[in-house]
């Protein structure tokens, strides 16, 4: 009980972390269970994606095309007539701004300050995954050859290094001070 009673910060930041998670990952499971749609196709998320990712891969002066495909749940991305890329629904950064909220949400100030970041975090995570998918598609389409490193490697690692560096920014700067009995 003492054991307990000593790592009682611990364990409410597993719950916490862990409860949370679960719970948004089932209701975003709920949401793709019911969101197939013909008009927004894969899904309404996944398809403003690849649309937003579509107009910022034009701003940066190529020709882009997206359409549904006819393969699988996903929308294909062409540049200059040459189809290079598929965002599916693990492109959407749904699963990583869960990820950011169960932490944030773990390590909870008053829900003022909390809300206001989780807000921040996410437009900032949504924001920067746009440009990710707008950047991969641009370097694949120039770069073919590296597509595995682009894809598998330095992407992924943007944009969870983006989670990381809010997570450290909140736990720095945000977080409730605790005190030395707490410690």
């Amino acid at each position: 009980m003492r054991l307990l009673q000593k790592n009682k910060p611990v364990i409410r930041f597993l719950l916490t972390f862990f409860g949370s998670y679960l719970i948004l990952a089932f209701l975003y499971n709920l949401y793709l269970n019911n969101a197939s749609s013909q008009k927004y196709y894969p899904e309404f998320i996944t398809h403003i994606v690849a649309l937003q990712s579509q107009d910022l891969i034009e701003a940066f002066g190529y020709e882009t095309k997206s359409i549904p495909s006819d393969y699988d749940p996903s929308m294909r991305i062409a540049v200059n007539g040459d189809y290079v890329v598929r965002i599916v629904e693990g492109c959407n950064a749904i699963s990583v701004m869960v990820l950011f909220l169960a932490f944030i949400l773990a390590f909870k100030k008053d829900w003022k300050s909390t809300l206001l970041y989780i807000f921040a975090g996410l437009v900032i995570i949504y924001a920067l995954n746009i440009l990710r998918i707008a950047l991969l598609t641009i370097a694949i389409y120039e770069y073919p050859e590296y597509t595995d490193l682009l894809h598998t490697t330095l992407f992924p690692a943007f944009i969870y290094g983006v989670v990381f560096i809010l997570w450290f920014i909140w736990i720095r700067n945000f977080r409730p001070k605790t005190s030395p009995k707490d410690v």
